[in-house]
């Protein structure tokens, strides 16, 4: 593995491991927090990191269970209501208490229309403070998932807000910057020391958090490091402790190389392409006066011109697990075989159907990806640009880091991309109402950026979401996933394996939602 930055370089970026405390766990990933205002953006790195400042009610396990977090106790009082009692005693980093005043407000803050968690904090209903410590969250509707939903919101001080004029989540996709993009004041284990965008952002233990820390992180120093080599030269040499995206192809190399450990499992996670189905000329092609993607038959010829098994062995070097699925998570289909099956690669039967919808010559088209957010994210946009040329379609692959790719894609600018879905729930309601559902208020449809509208869906989609009886509502799941499915409004990729590479002393727990959980990890 040879390093495309200098010595010297790379020396400056990390500044010189041997000047940081024994217990600072150094962190590197290709890409950086989009924000730290909790709410603006749902982002799993940037989730992730916001997550060692800020909490929520309720907080995962390691087997993705949901447990008491600042809620130390809950119950559903009703089919539309639900208390939640807060730890008694916790304060924020600034040293104000925790309330059922700050509860309400970040709820409330969540679903305002600037925060891309809006949907997840719709889906709550109508948060109100029964005393210092109660809330009582009042339904408009049956949830079916409301715990889940619960899981996705974090808690910020009213007080702190107020105070620095951040009462609403900043508005990302138009390059709005508050106080709450560069500082942060939670309940969480660490608290923000410092925020270099791009370059570094450290943190230190809160001597005051209410919870057990199970490892001895004293300070945590995340550095992004976008070039795969020098990110892995960084861990192999000691500058770095933990790096939570090595590339597919040096995993072999790295069980091999002595001082490093590899540690691997699935992610919550699907790839999928999506297509603009609304406009009636592409944005980004060369068909004038129509649109190649509201046509089935177009559609299905991307998809069947998709050699999956060749990507999955030559490019992800055997780390993903095609599907034909549509959410992040088997789970979420109930196992169902029928939805996990892909359509067949089958190039004669693409050229087929491109000549019968009328596109036998093809057409040329601009596929928007992000380059430092998936694994292999731009190489994979780059592979399907040569497997499509077989049915004629040109692509030029438009590939961007996530801090412009995200805003581009969340102002519907994109004619066809890919997008990655995931985190720790693994029920379809979270994939359904965000991605699928026709764009629409509260959040809905948010991540739905082809704008497509299928009414039957919407119809079983809708219901899904409301209907408490288990086995009633399975059947309206796997009938709205199929309907999408059907109709190829998504194009399925696979599902993500995430290896860990650390080095050999370090203990940390790997988990499904690619979540690295900073309390519990262990330095030498």
């Amino acid at each position: 593995m040879k390093p495309l930055l200098t010595a010297a370089v790379l020396a400056l970026l990390l500044t010189a491991g041997s000047a940081v405390p024994a217990q600072t766990l150094r962190w590197a990933s290709q890409g950086d927090a989009l924000t730290l205002d909790p709410h603006s953006q749902n982002e799993g790195l940037t989730n992730s990191m916001n997550g060692q400042v800020y909490e929520k009610l309720v907080k995962r396990d390691r087997q993705l269970g949901i447990g008491p977090g600042l809620a130390s106790s809950w119950e559903q009082t009703g089919p539309l209501s639900w208390h939640f009692r807060l730890r008694p005693g916790v304060r924020f980093h600034d040293g104000t208490p925790l309330s059922a005043d700050d509860v309400v407000f970040s709820v409330l803050r969540a679903q305002q229309p600037t925060s891309n968690i809006n949907v997840y904090a719709n889906a709550l209903g109508a948060p109100v403070a029964l005393d210092p410590l109660t809330v009582e969250f009042r339904l408009p509707r049956v949830n079916p998932v409301f715990l889940q939903h619960m899981d996705l919101v974090f808690i910020m001080s009213r007080a702190w807000c107020e105070k620095h004029k951040v009462t609403r989540p900043l508005d990302f996709k138009n390059r709005e910057e508050s106080y709450a993009a560069f500082n942060a004041n939670g309940t969480g284990p660490y608290m923000l020391a410092n925020r270099q965008p791009g370059i570094k952002t450290t943190y230190k233990r809160n001597p005051g958090w209410w919870g057990r820390f199970e490892g001895n992180v004293q300070e945590i120093a995340y550095t992004p490091i976008a070039n795969d080599a020098t990110r892995l030269a960084a861990l192999v040499s000691g500058e770095i402790d933990v790096v939570l995206d090595p590339a597919p192809r040096d995993v072999a190399r790295l069980r091999h190389t002595a001082g490093v450990k590899v540690i691997e499992g699935p992610e919550n996670r699907i790839l999928f392409i999506g297509m603009d189905q609304f406009r009636d000329e592409l944005l980004y092609g060369s068909v004038k006066g129509r649109n190649p993607f509201k046509d089935l038959r177009v559609r299905k010829a991307l998809y069947q011109a998709i050699d999956i098994e060749t990507m999955k062995t030559k490019l992800m070097n055997g780390m993903s697990v095609p599907t034909g699925s549509l959410v992040p998570s088997a789970l979420a289909s109930y196992n169902d075989p029928q939805l996990e099956a892909r359509l067949p690669f089958d190039l004669a039967r693409s050229r087929a159907l491109m000549a019968e919808a009328g596109y036998a010559e093809g057409f040329e088209v601009t596929l928007d990806c992000p380059n430092n957010r998936y694994v292999n994210d731009e190489e994979i946009c780059i592979a399907l640009a040569t497997m499509w040329a077989q049915i004629k379609v040109r692509i030029k692959v438009n590939a961007q880091p996530r801090a412009t790719w995200f805003p581009k894609m969340e102002k519907f600018d994109t004619s066809l991309y890919l997008l990655g879905w995931g985190g720790a729930v693994t029920d379809a309601e979270t994939t359904l109402t965000p991605v699928m559902r026709a764009v629409a208020d509260k959040g809905v449809g948010t991540y739905n950026w082809g704008r497509v509208r299928n009414d039957k869906f919407e119809q079983l989609a809708l219901a899904s979401g409301t209907e408490p009886d288990p086995k009633k509502r399975e059947v309206l799941v796997k009938a709205a996933l199929r309907e999408y499915a059907d109709q190829v409004h998504l194009i399925p990729l696979h599902r993500q394996m995430i290896p860990w590479a650390t080095r050999s002393g370090v203990v940390v727990v790997h988990r499904a939602d690619n979540w690295l959980e900073v309390p519990w990890v262990t330095l030498p």
